[in-house]
């Protein structure tokens, strides 16, 4: 980058400028110079982007090394606008503009007439300002209401008053938001939802750089670097792209969501806003952090989930602060110093599931409230296995079930119930109270001790449930374990099936 014209503020006139060797460049040539400079570097001007490291990052930088306009196209949720807004990184940290010019005129080639005239007047005497990258930056959200006058511009008829000119006169056009990003990088979310003749307009900007204003031509040479971003679902469902218009884009880019559990869960964890009292207060496992990420995997192979519509990577970001939040209270309630997640704690996460997914015709018929369980339970299911054998399995191959004195110990009509609010003494005491359930735990996890074990051995009745070896029912203010056969028998009644657990829900 040139750090040593960039940043030198001091620099206030033309003629200063022009002797310390400062030579202009286009935006597209700004952003390619800078990135090859990080490639060589080693940096990543695109920090904070997770998951994409050999998919659309490279596409990105081949596209900005191709001087190339830019459409994002993905899935809500897909990072798209986050990527937009870090271009910014690949500008020079400072560029100068004639001072007083409102289309970031620079000074060694000035676009408006306004710039023009006072470089005329004032010659190398000429003031100039330096704007750093960050201002150099314009986002505009698509919408049906966006109009011309809003992107491109207008006539003023007041300043024509004002100045005693005729609307011909580029003097008293009141510029739009493109115009007024020379120089800088242009973004408009969601294209689709652009009018089609808002989108014409966009056609000369893009390929001839000139515009019309109100029936006459004005000759503007514009430098931006431009980006779209676009949902799939938004050309069937909302709008489209036209067609001339896309095909002056130079480069699509297709984003996704997280291939891995691991990147979802660096990029929760990166996202998610907690308090400090939250980090130091509240304990975390793997096997929580694991589940609320895999709740998201579920969703998007869900039969009752919109596949079109995606399910965003801030479903996984909510629940988790949910999560966190759920314990928290539990904290604050028993008035405890402080506590460690629980699996039951999942079950705080629905509402934050129950909003950002879009249900087809089956999943309308259940209810966004039991989707959201199918998906938890789901979760724990696939997860059960990463710590214990499968029953399934156990099964086919005939092996001896450890599971069985578990199982034998709740069909004796014991029971236990967890409830939310249980304390820290309460909770192990319950979890405790269960025969034969540590020593399940002890085989698999020798080494594993204090809370985590705790956790480990709820985990197993939560994934015994969700193998129909256990019957888990939703009660007033927590969760009853009980054997399967005697829950046959005690089916709530249909005044009160949306507050009782519907066991055909968990068994998956």
């Amino acid at each position: 980058m040139r750090k040593e014209v960039m940043t030198n503020t001091q620099i206030s006139t033309l003629g200063e400028l022009k002797q310390n060797g400062y030579k202009s460049k286009s935006i597209k040539n700004e952003l390619r110079d800078n990135l090859i400079q990080s490639l060589k570097g080693r940096k990543n001007p695109f920090e904070g982007i997770i998951g994409f490291d050999d998919t659309v990052i490279p596409e990105l930088q081949t596209a900005i090394l191709s001087r190339h306009d830019i459409i994002l196209l993905g899935l809500r949720g897909q990072a798209k606008t986050k990527i937009a807004r870090l271009l910014v990184n690949l500008l020079d940290e400072y560029i100068p503009i004639v001072e007083g010019s409102e289309l970031n005129d620079d000074p060694l080639n000035p676009l408006s007439v306004a710039a023009n005239e006072i470089i005329k007047k004032d010659g190398d005497k000429t003031k100039i300002n330096w704007i750093h990258r960050s201002e150099r930056y314009t986002e505009k959200l698509a919408t049906p209401d966006v109009s011309v006058a809003d992107l491109i511009g207008d006539v003023d008829p007041i300043k024509a008053a004002a100045l005693k000119l005729p609307y011909s006169d580029e003097r008293v056009i009141h510029f739009g938001l493109i115009p007024r990003s020379h120089r800088s990088i242009f973004v408009i979310n969601e294209l689709p939802d652009l009018q089609a003749r808002i989108q014409v307009a966009l056609f000369n900007i893009l390929q001839e750089s000139d515009i019309q204003i109100r029936g006459f031509k004005v000759r503007l040479p514009l430098d931006i670097q431009f980006v779209f971003t676009a949902n799939p679902e938004d050309y069937t469902n909302r709008g489209a792209i036209v067609t001339p218009l896309k095909d002056r884009i130079d480069s699509q880019i297709l984003t996704h969501y997280p291939k891995s559990i691991e990147a979802s869960k660096r990029i929760t964890e990166q996202e998610a806003q907690l308090s400090a009292d939250q980090k130091e207060k509240i304990s975390t496992d793997e096997i929580l952090n694991d589940l609320i990420e895999q709740i998201a995997f579920e969703a998007r192979e869900s039969e009752y989930i919109d596949a079109k519509s995606g399910v965003s990577a801030r479903l996984t970001i909510s629940a988790y602060e949910n999560l966190i939040s759920t314990a928290e209270r539990r904290r604050i309630v028993n008035d405890e110093d402080e506590t460690q997640l629980r699996i039951s704690d999942v079950f705080g996460v629905i509402p934050s599931i129950t909003g950002k997914i879009e249900l087809v015709y089956e999943g309308e018929q259940e209810g966004p409230a039991k989707v959201a369980q199918i998906l938890i339970g789901k979760a724990i299911k696939n997860n059960f296995t990463k710590y214990f054998p499968s029953p399934d399995s156990l099964k086919k191959t005939e092996q001896p079930n450890p599971y069985q004195q578990i199982v034998e110990w709740f069909k004796k009509g014991n029971k236990i119930d967890l409830m939310v609010n249980s304390s820290n003494k309460e909770y192990v005491k319950i979890i405790k109270s269960v025969p034969c359930i540590a020593e399940v735990v002890k085989k698999y996890h020798p080494k594993v001790n204090g809370f985590n074990k705790t956790l480990l051995t709820e985990f197993l009745l939560f994934g015994l449930s969700e193998y129909s070896l256990l019957s888990r029912t939703k009660i007033e203010d927590g969760m009853e374990f009980r054997d399967m056969l005697s829950s046959m028998f005690t089916m709530p009644q249909d005044d009160d099936f949306e507050d009782e657990d519907e066991s055909t829900f968990y068994k998956s």
